[in-house]
């Protein structure tokens, strides 16, 4: 933590008490809180960003598209456009955000939608689509929607047990906000994360007995794909790669990278960032372009398709994960 947070601690202090006064209006129904008939789910965090929300909402895609009729609800940060919109595969991330483009793109099935008002993206939903269920991205803040079921996401390395309120540290809200959840998903966790170790998370999360906690880790791809094509990175060795990434936090895919093998230049970019012309130019003149999912969305109509690909990852639990697509199936079932 940077001396400069230290010293906005009483900021960080106001904005707690505000927020624990905002939550406890909601919990004694002063302020009013929209419950529906159908399954609505939300997968949201505590602290800002980097938790893994977009692989979440993926998986449950993967889950659920086969047997439901699944809407998605995102506020479509970064976009230019307001209101209720929605997603189609040839809609551009400036008019809906990278992350819902991404969702359509890849699971055409589904109905993607955004608006920043979510009562209102669920109710123009309902009347346009009449989905089977909702899937809210980046909600939990969202009081003014009760979610049915309510997936809790935190960073193996950076727990909000271990966090502190905005802007000191990184918590949209206090820690106690955890116990609306349900299901609770410690994520990009090692992949081989012992037992012992789970247990030392478990601990210091201290679940309530109504909560399931999980843990889970980040898969990569052994291909990289561009819409059309698929390479191997076996065949990327001794290629003049540049990595484009506009995310959270890029480390783990440079990891991921230079334990295949495989050497780059890296232009790293903040979260969501919308690349100038002249850094689309910088980018175009790369020899070969690696980017994310969520990046290529917004670089797909500004540099050469030939030469720029993206490298999927999936989010997998490391056990129980049966038990994760029951508490899913079972909550569906009865909503």
């Amino acid at each position: 933590m940077s001396i400069l947070r230290k010293f906005l601690l009483p900021f960080a202090l106001l904005y707690g008490l505000i927020m624990l006064i905002r939550n406890f209006l909601y919990d004694l129904r002063i302020l009013k809180s929209e419950a529906y008939s159908f399954p609505v789910i939300c997968v949201g965090n505590l602290s800002v960003g980097g938790t893994g929300k977009t692989p979440m909402i993926e998986y449950l895609l993967e889950l659920l598209l086969p047997s439901h009729k699944v809407a998605t609800l995102s506020r479509g940060y970064g976009r230019k456009t307001k209101g209720f919109r929605l997603v189609t595969t040839d809609e551009s991330a400036v008019n809906v955000g990278d992350e819902p483009l991404q969702f359509k793109n890849k699971f055409e099935n589904a109905i993607v939608a955004v608006d920043e008002n979510r009562r209102r993206g669920i109710a123009n939903l309902q009347k346009e689509q009449n989905p089977d269920l909702v899937l809210l991205d980046d909600a939990f803040q969202h009081r003014k929607v009760k979610a049915g079921l309510n997936i809790l996401l935190t960073k193996y390395d950076d727990l909000y047990e271990d966090d502190f309120m905005l802007p000191t540290g990184n918590l949209r809200e206090p820690v106690n906000g955890a116990e609306r959840a349900k299901i609770i998903v410690v994520t990009k966790c090692p992949e081989n994360l012992s037992l012992d170790n789970q247990d030392s998370i478990r601990n210091k999360l201290a679940p309530r007995n109504y909560q399931h906690l999980f843990f889970s880790y980040i898969s990569y791809s052994d291909f990289i794909f561009n819409g059309s094509k698929k390479i191997g990175l076996h065949q990327l060795i001794d290629r003049d790669i540049t990595l484009v990434t506009g995310i959270a936090n890029p480390d783990a895919l440079c990891e991921f990278l230079n334990d295949s093998g495989i050497s780059f230049r890296h232009l790293n970019f903040p979260d969501h960032h919308n690349f100038s012309s002249e850094e689309i130019k910088s980018i175009a003149r790369s020899k070969f372009v690696i980017t994310t999912e969520k990046d290529y969305m917004r670089l797909r109509g500004e540099v050469t398709l030939e030469k720029l690909f993206y490298i999927p990852i999936k989010m997998k639990f490391i056990s129980d994960t049966k038990k994760f697509n029951d508490e899913i199936s079972n909550f569906i079932l009865n909503a």
